[in-house]
């Protein structure tokens, strides 16, 4: 073996080592709420609060509840099985914690290894990203995002069959892949391969109904509550609208909930079509498949939820199609500062204690014009090396 031959294996072994350090960190800043005082009294004064523990007992896990047969859940069928089976690993609130970490934390070792498969060294971006170490273990995003990165792998190696099936099994779990879809079939389309294309959109949707049909016919209503509940949601502390919505009516709770989820559908498909127009215009050639990184940016700068572990989708696109560490590490300062914001505000408004709302306001509308300014880099930059970079790396590692 040549010295060529090792390089790419110790890169791969530091991705994977700097991946776990982050990940050990966030287990045991989350950890802290399970000891001491317990969950409900630390949750926000150490700002270790996550979804898993409360969940388990409000969707029913705690009494042994199938998702969705037995009782209503708040996720999608693929996040509300994965939420099941760890609750099959002992009992209570410390079993089922643990559990989650566990296997969630393997998934964002996959992760960094798919995304090496794909840039080499950029993969640090995700390994050590303090996104990652903060919302690991905050909600099951980090099932979504692996599944994601798999798609996109297996793309990129025009598996378009398996990216199909990935991306459908992605959807299923949570929305977001969704967005990626549209992209990777226009990439196919634009290199002729109409037959690659329909795999694309064809296995996605059998994927997505064979995961989904049992529950559908089983119990229909329980099946959709994921549907009503986000459409009758509030709009988000974490938000351009709260912010606005805050600044101009001085109101805690804004209302207006279905204007808002027009007007963000609107939004977004308008911001879509002029980015799309304006970076064809300007790089006729980009890679197609590139897109889904300003589509993930513009669903969460015009979304009345941007729940904290959202974040989480973007950081593999970094390595992916932008790799610019200033603004990255932009992003993720003022990530960590909403982080920071949002769950003093929130123990300020369920407990008296914490930090006024206006800290949060400020961050929010920074890291949106941090997410702005990525997008405007992403138009103005050409991306064809860079794309043709991560696909000929993921061919040459397979």
């Amino acid at each position: 073996m040549t010295a060529t031959d090792r390089r790419p294996r110790l890169g791969l072994g530091l991705v994977l080592v700097a991946t776990l350090f982050t990940l050990l960190l966030g287990f045991a800043h989350k950890s802290l709420c399970l000891m001491g005082e317990g969950f409900n009294a630390n949750a926000y004064r150490l700002e270790c609060y996550n979804d898993i523990v409360p969940l388990y007992r409000d969707e029913g896990l705690l009494r042994g509840d199938v998702p969705y047969l037995e009782a209503p859940n708040e996720y999608p069928v693929g996040t509300g099985l994965f939420m099941w089976g760890t609750s099959q690993f002992g009992r209570g609130e410390g079993d089922f914690f643990v559990a989650n970490a566990v296997l969630l934390g393997a998934l964002g070792v996959l992760t960094s290894w798919l995304l090496y498969l794909a840039v080499g060294g950029r993969a640090m971006y995700f390994a050590l990203a303090p996104t990652l170490a903060l919302y690991a273990f905050l909600n099951w995003d980090l099932l979504v995002v692996a599944i994601a990165m798999a798609a996109t792998v297996a793309f990129l190696r025009r598996r378009d069959a398996a990216a199909g099936v990935l991306l459908g099994l992605g959807i299923a779990s949570k929305l977001y892949p969704v967005l990626l879809l549209l992209p990777f079939t226009l990439e196919r389309r634009r290199e002729g391969d109409r037959s690659g294309a329909l795999r694309l959109l064809t296995w996605a949707a059998v994927t997505w109904a064979a995961i989904n049909l049992p529950f559908m016919l089983l119990s229909f209503d329980r099946w959709g509550e994921v549907f009503r509940l986000n459409s009758l949601r509030p709009i988000d502390w974490g938000t351009v609208w709260y912010a606005a919505c805050r600044t101009i009516t001085g109101r805690v709770d804004c209302g207006h909930v279905q204007l808002v989820n027009v007007s963000s559908v609107v939004l977004f498909a308008i911001l879509a079509v002029v980015t799309w127009r304006t970076k064809v215009s300007r790089e006729s050639g980009v890679p197609r498949w590139t897109l889904g990184f300003p589509l993930l940016i513009l669903f969460l700068l015009t979304t009345k939820v941007y729940s904290p572990q959202y974040s989480l989708w973007l950081i593999p696109w970094f390595a992916l199609v932008l790799p610019d560490l200033r603004l990255f590490l932009a992003f993720e300062a003022a990530d960590v500062a909403v982080f920071v914001t949002e769950f003093s505000w929130l123990g300020r408004y369920f407990n008296g204690e914490g930090l006024p709302v206006w800290p949060l306001q400020v961050a929010v509308i920074v890291r949106a014009a941090i997410l702005v300014a990525v997008l405007v880099a992403y138009v103005r930059r050409p991306t064809a090396h860079v794309a043709a970079g991560a696909s000929s790396a993921v061919v040459t590692r397979a």
